[in-house]
Parts: structure tokens; sequence; C-alpha cells
């Protein structure tokens, strides 16, 4: 089955084409064709099953057919780095068309994003707090707004957007075609869907034998320690087949160390977490993307919404918070179709929370195996060659620096450490330099002869 099939007019499909991408996935093949009939849409699927496409395509192809400028369709979604990777996402796919598409998101300065919305954008990819902020001061108009996609539903409901997603429900018309989309389905999200909704069509594609985690991404998980997980990390990557790697941290401090750690090591690793600056997270995920960077360093939350096909290993350096996070990383690699590893460290103190995730996924895996940087398992496991190393350069590193993040100076509550042989002058007790320098004989003064005077005269 090709786009053609599904209704898609030629100018599209000839984009995607392009692209390489030719025929679609079970999500898009049931959901392009009832969108573009105007019913709301309900789908389910796994992450990286295609589903920006699903609902991408059908705005398009209406859209297409309306030459009148301003916002017609609106594409909520949770992150920052998502709404740009929709946004290009759409942008290629309507790049034979007229249709404009503007991202709107936090962390960017309003007067380019307004200016977009001003030259006609018809198509807006937003994240909740930037379109309200813009909705408030009148710069964004969704007066008009024939379609409405809430994207990653699930995640947006996690990070708190539910208050703010209602209110840009009811910034629009109530005859809009409604469409979400989500990973997982809970209570929320359904109860938006009968709120928000004209009988929505629930599309589910699952296979039912395959399980809560996806068949195509190979699973392992090892009991390390935390002295030894940068070893270990520096010969997963180099594994063979080793591509893109993402790899989660629990604190941006931790996903900021181990960054500057794989450098060090000569790896071309960058980081991307939340302390960071808006230009500084688009230009490590555009290196990313485009392969400059083939290890990105992510917290959670900043990485939600990763959407890049070809990424072959996610490690989790730290347990998840729960199953929902789990899902949700690993579901960074195996995407359209490909296949992918995912490899979780579980530390001693993270077994509790672990026993959690286990159970809940029905991994059957408890208590995992105990491994170290030179465990035969995990070179047999992940196609590690033999004799490999964590390094693959020497250090750069000056004895005795800071490593970047640590703040100079003394820390609070931190001794000084003694000071090496011959760079400083001994120490002396206070008292005894005292009593040495009464015993040693002061030199005698020199006499001087002084004449007093009086009206000049000596």
């Amino acid at each position: 089955m090709t786009f053609k099939d599904l209704g898609i007019d030629s100018d599209i499909t000839e984009a995607l084409e392009a692209r390489g991408i030719t025929s679609p996935f079970p999500i898009q093949e049931q959901a392009i064709p009832l969108a573009l009939t105007g019913q709301d849409i309900i789908g389910q699927a796994k992450t990286g099953t295609g589903k920006t496409l699903g609902f991408g395509l059908p705005l398009i192809q209406s859209l297409g057919k309306d030459p009148s400028h301003g916002a017609k369709a609106l594409v909520v979604v949770p992150t920052r780095e998502l709404a740009i990777q929709v946004a290009e996402d759409l942008k290629l796919a309507c790049s034979n068309r007229s249709t404009t598409v503007a991202a709107i998101y936090g962390g960017k300065a309003y007067e380019g994003q307004v200016a977009e919305i001003d030259a006609g954008a018809q198509i807006i990819v937003g994240t909740p707090g930037r379109l309200i902020d813009l909705s408030k001061q009148k710069k964004l108009d969704l007066t008009n707004i024939q379609f409405m996609v809430l994207d990653e539903a699930d995640e947006m409901l996690d990070l708190g957007f539910l208050p703010d997603v209602e209110r840009l429900f009811a910034y629009t018309p109530e005859n809009r075609q409604t469409m979400l989309f989500s990973a997982t389905m809970p209570g929320a999200i359904v109860s938006l869907a009968r709120k928000y909704q004209n009988k929505p069509v629930h599309i589910r594609v699952n296979d039912p034998d395959e399980g809560l985690t996806k068949a195509d991404i190979k699973q392992f998980v090892y009991r390390a320690h935390s002295l030894d997980k940068d070893e270990v990390v520096g010969r997963i990557l180099q594994a063979e087949g080793r591509g893109k790697t993402v790899i989660f941290c629990r604190t941006k401090r931790q996903a900021a160390k181990l960054s500057d750690e794989l450098i060090d090591r000569g790896f071309n690793a960058s980081a991307l977490h939340g302390d960071m600056s808006q230009e500084a997270r688009e230009k490590s995920m555009i290196a990313f993307r485009t392969g400059k960077k083939d290890i990105l360093v992510a917290t959670e939350v900043a990485a939600r919404g990763i959407d890049v096909d070809d990424v072959t290993h996610v490690i989790n350096y730290s347990v998840p918070e729960d199953e929902k996070a789990y899902l949700h990383r690993v579901g960074r690699t195996g995407r359209a179709g490909r296949l992918g590893t995912a490899v979780t460290f579980v530390d001693w103190e993270d077994l509790a929370r672990w026993t959690h995730i286990d159970k809940e996924l029905s991994f059957g895996q408890p208590d995992p195996m105990e491994t170290y940087s030179s465990s035969e398992h995990l070179f047999a496991d992940l196609s590690i060659p033999a004799g490999t190393k964590g390094r693959i350069k020497a250090s750069t590193r000056v004895e005795g620096a800071k490593p970047s993040g640590d703040r100079g100076g003394q820390r609070p509550g931190q001794k000084r450490s003694a000071p090496r042989s011959g760079s400083a002058r001994p120490k002396t007790d206070s008292k005894d330099s005292k009593q040495e320098s009464r015993s040693e004989p002061r030199p005698p003064r020199s006499s001087t002869t002084r004449n007093r005077t009086l009206g000049g005269q000596s």
C-alpha cells in the first residue's frame, strides 16, 4: 500500500519520497482515511510508529484546498524539542504546497514567532504555555481553528499540562475536528475524549502478543556499580553496529558530568538538559539529528519528544522513575521499523524502583545479573569486540583541574588540603615564632647628635 492509495495527493507523496518515505505504517493506514472524512480520532500506538504523519498528512491535504491565510490547524505537543521536530516533518510534507507551518514554543523571543503568525501560518505547532501567552496577548487567534491535535497526550498529562490543554480547547471552536494521539491511554485522556470530541473512533495499533514493550528492541538489564558505569558505557559505545545513541541520566548535573567524561574519553558526545539555554539545546539536537554528534546525554524531561529515526542504542544510566518513563526512554530506539538495543543500569540503591518496573512490565528480572566492565556476558550480549577498553584516546584533563560544573573555591564544610612540599612556607606555631623573635639579639641603634638652637644660635 502507498500513500496515494490512502487518498493523499501526488505533490505530498512526492515530497515524502524525496525523504525516502514510500510506504505507510499501520497507524497511518488506519488513521489517514478516517481523518480525511472529518472523523474525530483517538490514535494509540507505541512511540516511533509514525503517528506524526498519521495526523499531519490529513491536515495538509485538507488545508491545501483553502487559499486563505491564518491559523487553521493547531498541534499541541508537550516539549520544545518535539514542537521543532513535528514542525520540521510537516514542513517537509507540504514543501510542494503553499501551506505554511510555524513552531511556537518557549525559551525564544516572541518577535520571530509572532512574525510567522502574522505572515499567515496555517498550521501552528506549539507547547501549551507559549500558545496561551500569545493568545492572551491577542497575537494568536484560535477562533478559526478547524483541526486540533494533541500529540503525545499521555506525556502532556504526566508533565501537568491538563489545565492548559483544557484552556486551549476553550479558545477553539466547538465544531473543530479533534484528534488525540498517545502511546498509552490513561483515564485523563479518556475524560478529555468524552468532553471535547464528538463520537471519536479509537484506533489501537498493537500486536496482542507483543506485550507492553516493542518486540523490535533488545533489552538488557545489568546490576552495575556506580564507579564502573563510565567504563561500561565506554565499552558499549564501541559495540558492533552501534549508531546514534541516547543516554538518559536522572539529574542535570549527572548529564553534564557524563557528557564531559565521554568527550574526554574520545567520544563524540553532546549534552541536553534543562540548565542549557534554548539556543544551546537546539544546537545540540541539530548536531545529533544531522550526525555531527552521535551520542546525546540527556535528562528525561529535556529529552521528551526526541524523534530521531536512526537511534540504535538507548542506555539508561540511571533507573527511570516508573514503568511509563521506562517505556518512553527505550522508545527512542527501534523506530520506523528499525531494530534497537536498550541497556539499563541498576545500582544497589535503585533495586526497589527496578523491582516495581520489572513487575509492571513483566520482564522476569527482579534481580539483574551483577555486571562489571570486564564481565564476559557484557561483551557477548552487546557484540563488543574482545579487548575493548572504555577509552579511545588519552585524557586531556590537567591534573588537579576541576571538572566542568564544579564551582571554584572551597566548598562549605570542605577542609583545605595540605600544601604541597616546596610550594608553601613551612608552618610554625605562632607562640614559638614570637618567642624566637624575642630571644634573638636586636641590632644596636645608630646614635645621632642633635643641636638645639634658639633664635638661630646654637
